[in-house]
């Protein structure tokens, strides 16, 4: 994926898999659900859809084989209907999962939320897997690039911000660093986001609240944006994708484009 041209990554949140508290019986319901809005991106003109399992509350550290088969499933048919980058994340710190999903079915990138250092979230104590996940980068070579998540929203965290970028890139091999704001949906610190680019060696993605109004003010600091409630009914996150909101926020990411080259 060319972060050079701040690609849209749009997200496909899932309804709840086998395995999971909340799943209603139905796989194929939950297949078609999350195929219509990954080709609804698409039509848009998104740069690249990210798959996630959003509908998996209460989510656990790392998932079990059920979720993994099920995921695989899912993902497995979204790469073969849509012709844009694919990504893989896999709640609620499961980088082994995402990249071997991402490995089987051909995806090109996943997300990470907590690759170095630690976070205390509403799971618990969740602790880096950089180290594990190297070890898998080794055994699957791949051109699957590792997205990863500095001071992941829905956490609280102690280390310092600045150190936690730089670990994140240097220590912990990340192709790119996500900077959100503290939960789904709500803004990114600009000074944070700011901050990151400065120090950053690679790619500084937004990860959350990225909507029509704030978009230029991020533009200039950020090389991406993974975005999902915005682009959903209503502006909801548990709603469809809105083709209309889709199109509206990729309308305005050319012009802004067009104004920087």
């Amino acid at each position: 994926m060319d972060f050079e041209s701040k690609p849209l990554i749009g997200m496909v949140h899932l309804k709840p898999l086998p395995g999971s508290y909340l799943y209603g019986g139905n796989l194929e319901m939950v297949i078609d659900y999350a195929l219509k809005d990954a080709k609804t991106l698409e039509k848009a003109g998104f740069d690249a859809v990210m798959v996630e399992n959003f509908g998996d509350v209460p989510f656990p550290k790392y998932v079990d084989r059920t979720t993994v088969a099920a995921f695989t499933a899912v993902a497995k048919v979204i790469r073969e209907e849509i012709g844009i980058p694919l990504g893989i994340n896999v709640l609620r710190n499961d980088g082994m999962a995402a990249y071997s999903i991402a490995y089987a079915v051909k995806a090109d990138f996943i997300r990470v939320n907590v690759l170095s250092g630690v976070a205390y979230t509403d799971q618990g104590i969740v602790e880096g897997i950089a180290h594990e996940l190297a070890k898998l980068r080794k055994l699957l070579p791949s051109r699957i690039k590792v997205l990863a998540d500095v001071h992941v929203k829905h956490a609280v965290h102690f280390f310092d911000f600045e150190d936690a970028v730089r670990d994140t890139v240097e220590r912990g091999l990340a192709d790119a660093v996500v900077v959100s704001g503290r939960a789904t949906g709500k803004p990114v610190d600009v000074e944070k986001l700011a901050l990151a680019k400065k120090i950053s060696s690679v790619p500084v993605i937004v990860g959350s609240g990225t909507s029509y109004s704030n978009l230029p003010k991020l533009w200039k600091y950020a090389d991406g944006f993974i975005v999902g409630t915005w682009i959903k009914r209503g502006g909801k996150v548990e709603n469809e994708v809105s083709l209309e909101r889709a199109k509206k926020l990729v309308a305005l990411a050319k012009k802004l484009q067009e104004k920087t080259v």
